[in-house]
Order: structure tokens, then sequence, then C-alpha cells
């Protein structure tokens, strides 16, 4: 059996389709589940509630990159999202371009694996991801953690996130 990366990213969006705003989460824990970082993102003129989770999978992508780990699992509780992360056929809906964005970044990573999980398993990121939107609030936050202050001295992590 393959071993799975032990750094998790969870990525959940919200939709409102009155203001065609959405807001994507990202959870980011380490081993024994430790939260190392959550990063809220307010997007405008977003054309469809698959498009705020495709957004929310691209968002994970690329705090991953700035972290700088070389393993990740990416899971998200948007089966249609994961599953065209996980192929290699061009994708024609609206959302093919965002999709194609994940792909191209992916190859960033020594490992990486999406997964489709249960909304009950994403529901620390969907609450914050729900109260962010109806806020309009946008937060960025990195846990202190001793194993990983080296990762931060080499200048891996040499600015915020977009």
């Amino acid at each position: 059996m393959e071993a799975l990366p032990t750094v998790k990213v969870h990525f959940d969006a919200m939709f409102n389709k009155k203001t065609f705003k959405s807001v994507s989460e990202v959870v980011v824990w380490g081993l024994r589940d430790k939260l190392l970082a959550s990063k809220m993102i307010l997007h405008n003129n977003v054309p469809s509630p698959f498009a705020a989770k495709a957004y929310a999978g691209l968002e994970a992508i690329k705090l991953r990159i700035l972290m700088g780990f070389q393993e990740v699992q990416i899971k998200g509780d948007s089966r249609t999202v994961i599953r065209k992360c996980q192929s290699t056929k061009t994708d024609r809906l609206a959302i093919g371009a965002i999709i194609w964005d994940i792909r191209s970044k992916s190859v960033h990573f020594q490992k990486i694996k999406f997964q489709d999980i249960p909304k009950i398993e994403n529901s620390r990121a969907h609450k914050i991801a729900k109260e962010a939107l109806a806020s309009g609030v946008t937060s960025y936050l990195v846990q202190e953690d001793p194993n990983l202050q080296n990762l931060f001295s080499e200048g891996r992590w040499g600015r915020r996130p977009d």
C-alpha cells in the first residue's frame, strides 16, 4: 500500500448566487492533525458554485507551494473538482481553466494526492468559509511550529500568499 503524505490540505468554498462572490477556505494540517495554516480569500465575479470550489482548490495548491512542502494530500468535498484534478483529460466546462491551473501547479510537488472526502470531514473549512462570506473578511494564519522553524529560516516562506 502506498504511503500517504503527512501534510493534508482541506479546502472548501461558499458561493453567493446573488452577488456572484465566493470565499475560498484552505486549512493545512500537519503531523497528528496539528493546524499549520489557514487562509480565507474573497473572490468576485465567480460564475458558479463549481467555479467557487475550483478556486478553493487552486488556493490550496498555491498555499502549499508557498509553504515549501514536497508531498501533500489535497482534500475537498467537491467530487467534481477532485475528479477533474485527478484526470489528465482536457476539461471543456467553465471551470476548465481553473482545473488547468491546478494541474500545472501540481508539478511543484514530488507527490500529490487529490482526495474526495465527505462534507462532515470538511466541516471546519466549511464553517470558516461560511462565516467569511457573511462578513466579507479574509484572513491568513500560520501557526508557530518549532518543527517548521528551519523551513521558515531557509527563506521558503518569503512573502504572504496572493
